[in-house]
């Protein structure tokens, strides 16, 4: 069984449970030698009241009494002398006998054939026992307590130095290059080797970030060139007369794909930046406006697909948005709609704050339904068009912008894409 305690945690159940250890064997050793040492003592104290007894006194004629706290019998004596029944079987040497509700120490001597036995009440005796019980228990309880709390103590000022460094791990993180290195902050023990080892991770990821971002960014810059290429060479067959019907219809198909492109390349350009400066300076609209471009692009297809294109425009607030990303998303999710979709509808429904496209599709399986947002993974491995990168791209602009999308299942079948956008105002 794996525990999963803090830390901190475990270092103060190992001060309390070492304390207990060491706490409990000082205080039975206390109460051991404290009770065979008081036994010993209290035996030698009715043995040697006895002999005094004896010493003091002669067998005929017996005037000595004994200690207020004591009894003396002996064989054949005389009234309050005599020896009761219970004391007969008594052997020579110390006993513990109880009368009632008391408790006495006795101690028996044979001379000459004649049985003396002497009682001491133990009622002190076992007050001091109860009394050094208490003692010995509180101060095992305190000892338990002072460890808890040096242990709390310790703990603390002990992890002090690695929640820092998570801190700052974190915050760092975030800064990326901005960050100055850790190890300097942290003395050389083991939290400075951990530093250390955290500053040189950092260093490697920042290096991998820079060279993904300055890869997508020149990828992106140089398609921009074949791409307007592209799209003036298919204006200018548009605009010649002698191209016929079926040309002209995969001309515009051609066209629609650049444009697409564009947007594509623009979008991955924005990411790869990912600066303040960029998203003040990027084209900026609501979701009303997004959503009835997208449905001028995409209701031809879906439409000659033979599926029925739903828009329900819903009451969105007039937030501003980047246009760019919010395109992106909202035409990922329609293209993958209309991917995945044979027969029924693909409907857009605004929100106040986002929108939500469903479909009458395949569907997605449960057990892929996690992974979905992963590069290449696509809903049905039976398609062979599509890298599955559309949702994942979905998912980092999300990501970079601070909203969220969640999947679910359509009875009896298809997708619910739900997309809650972050409210920044222009």
């Amino acid at each position: 069984m794996e525990f999963k305690q803090s830390l901190a945690q475990r270092i103060i159940i190992a001060f309390a449970l070492m304390s207990a250890l060491v706490a409990g064997a000082f205080a039975m050793g206390v109460v051991a030698t404290g009770h065979l040492g008081e036994e010993k003592l209290i035996s030698a104290g009715p043995g040697g009241g006895l002999q005094r007894l004896l010493l003091v006194d002669s067998m005929e004629d017996w005037r000595h009494r004994p200690e207020p706290d004591q009894l003396f019998y002996f064989s054949g004596g005389q009234g309050d002398f005599e020896l009761p029944k219970d004391l007969r079987h008594l052997d020579p040497g110390f006993h513990e006998v109880f009368r009632e509700s008391l408790s006495y120490h006795a101690m028996v001597e044979v001379i000459d054939g004649r049985r003396y036995v002497l009682l001491q009440d133990q009622s002190d005796f076992e007050e001091r026992e109860r009394v050094l019980f208490a003692v010995v228990l509180v101060g095992f309880v305190l000892s338990l307590a002072l460890a808890v709390f040096l242990g709390w103590v310790r703990a603390r000022k002990g992890m002090a130095p690695v929640v820092r460094l998570a801190r700052q791990v974190r915050h760092r993180a975030h800064r990326r290059g901005l960050a100055p290195p850790l190890a300097p902050d942290y003395a050389a023990d083991e939290v400075g080797e951990l530093a250390v080892a955290f500053d040189a991770a950092l260093g490697r990821l920042r290096q991998a970030l820079s060279r993904e971002q300055l890869f997508t960014s020149d990828v992106s810059h140089e398609l921009r060139t074949p791409l307007m290429v592209l799209a003036s060479s298919c204006e200018l067959l548009l605009e010649n007369p002698a191209i016929d019907e079926r040309g002209r219809r995969q001309v515009e198909r051609i066209a629609r794909a650049c444009e697409e492109m564009r947007e594509l390349v623009q979008t991955f350009l924005m990411l790869a930046r990912a600066k303040h400066d960029d998203a003040a300076v990027a084209p900026q609209g609501n979701l009303s406006q997004v959503a009835e471009d997208l449905l001028g692009i995409w209701r031809e297809p879906i439409e000659k697909k033979g599926l029925e294109l739903i828009y329900r425009p819903g009451n969105p607030l007039d937030t501003r948005y980047n246009t760019t990303f919010l395109h992106a998303v909202m035409g990922n999710l329609l293209r993958n709609a209309l991917h995945y979709t044979e027969h029924g509808f693909i409907r857009l429904t605004l929100e106040p704050s986002g929108f939500v496209v469903e479909d009458t599709g395949v569907g997605i399986p449960e057990e892929k339904r996690e992974a979905m947002f992963e590069p290449f993974v696509r809903g049905s491995e039976n398609r062979g068009e599509g890298l599955g990168l559309g949702l994942s791209l979905v998912q980092r602009i999300c990501e970079s912008q601070g909203w969220s999308v969640s999947l679910t299942t359509m009875e009896p079948n298809g997708c619910r894409f739900h997309v809650e956008l972050s409210q920044v105002k222009s």
